[in-house]
């Protein structure tokens, strides 16, 4: 009976040894997939924190900038900004384009991730005095007030003047817009009443060329970028707007000139019309939120630069603009103000030290030459550091 169990043991075990050699290298597979998976997991974790870092650094150190429409001032202005403050991570600012001024207004109050818009400081007032979106005074800030937008009355070359657009179908811009509300707003104070129809300003020109209507109305920058273009053959004229009474709050006189639209304007000739300012604004966030903290490093960067938007090829109407100008009636947001502030410190203190330096150059002085502009400026250099020391002892 022995025989054949030992017979089927031996049959069996070939199949026994298969069993553990499959068993011993799945074992083996399994220690070396673990053992591979633990390097990976050893190797990713640097490059995790890698990434963890440069992510956090990346959105604590970009601000975002809502502009009006594409064709207008404010997307030239706000890639301007971006050009010149970019600093990799450390700093960069992304333009947005939205719908307006009115609409920015809006997206900069309830849009995630909206940290800065540019709006128009008669849009500012509008909503105010409707208080449709709440108490703005407490809820927006201004950032810098900027430059001047004209509002520029386009028609066929056979309407003489303004006076003649009464009854005539005029577009005043998209439904709810700031062009709307200051188009209604000139129109109604000079006494003109036209038949409105709404449209933005590609269909409109395309319309107005056509002859389907009989003028529009831009506000931008001169020269306005979707205008700019046009040439003799166009058959297009401006109209010229007298300043009008009530309004000398909210709107400037203005003029467009031959320079500006060479097609459009003989040379020589210029164009009467009003305008409205510009103003960079932000929610006016609690001292304890991150995106004050990402506004302030903004602050610093735009008016410690700004002396890079005066040049070439900056967009021209950064000459007009005064950080430092007041909008009457708005609040400045602390970081800017508290920027503002160290800053004429510095310009007081800075002259309290050339004072200083002049009495000094005149005592060491005595008796000798005239000290030449270029060792003047080697001797002022050389007190400036002299004074930080004795203030670090």
């Amino acid at each position: 009976m022995m025989r054949p169990a030992l017979a089927i043991g031996l049959c069996l075990l070939p199949f026994v040894a298969a069993d553990l050699m499959s068993d011993s290298t799945a074992y083996a597979k399994d220690r070396r997939a673990k053992a591979q998976v633990a390097v990976q997991t050893k190797q990713r974790t640097p490059q995790r924190a890698v990434r963890g870092r440069y992510r956090a650094e990346l959105n604590d150190n970009t601000v975002t900038i809502m502009g009006g429409s594409a064709t207008g001032t404010d997307a030239a202005v706000i890639q301007d900004i971006a050009a010149v403050l970019d600093e990799g991570t450390a700093m960069r600012v992304v333009p947005m384009i939205g719908k307006g001024p009115a609409q920015t207004l809006k997206d900069v109050m309830f849009m995630r991730g909206v940290d800065m818009g540019i709006t128009q400081a008669n849009v500012l007032k509008h909503f105010a005095n409707t208080g449709e979106l709440g108490p703005l005074d407490k809820q927006i800030a201004y950032v810098a007030k900027l430059f001047n937008e004209e509002m520029h009355v386009l028609a066929h070359s056979g309407i003489d003047d303004l006076t003649a657009l009464n009854g005539r179908v005029v577009s005043i811009g998209p439904e709810g817009s700031g062009l709307e509300l200051t188009a209604r707003a000139v129109f109604a104070a000079l006494g003109v009443e036209v038949r409105e129809t709404q449209l933005d300003e590609a269909d409109a020109l395309v319309k107005l060329k056509a002859g389907e209507i009989d003028a529009m109305v831009v506000i931008a920058g001169k020269p306005a970028p979707s205008l700019a273009h046009l040439g003799r053959d166009s058959g297009l004229k401006f109209l010229g707007l007298p300043y009008p009474k009530g309004l000398e709050a909210e709107y400037y006189p203005a003029t467009l000139t031959h320079d500006e639209y060479p097609a459009l304007i003989e040379k020589g000739a210029q164009v009467d019309t009003v305008a409205v300012c510009a103003v960079l604004v932000s929610f006016n966030w609690s001292d304890d939120n991150i995106r004050k903290k990402k506004l302030a490093r903004f602050v610093d960067h735009f008016f410690s630069n700004f002396d890079a938007f005066l040049v070439s090829p900056r967009h021209p109407k950064w000459r007009q603009v005064n950080f430092a100008a007041t909008l009457e009636g708005w609040r400045r947001s602390p970081l800017a103000q508290s920027w503002i502030d160290q800053a004429k410190t510095a310009v007081a203190a800075g002259g309290q030290t050339q004072e200083r330096f002049e009495t000094f150059l005149a005592q060491a002085d005595a008796g000798r030459t005239q000290v030449s502009e270029t060792e003047r400026v080697k001797l002022f250099r050389a007190f400036l550091e002299w004074s930080k020391t004795q203030k670090q002892n």
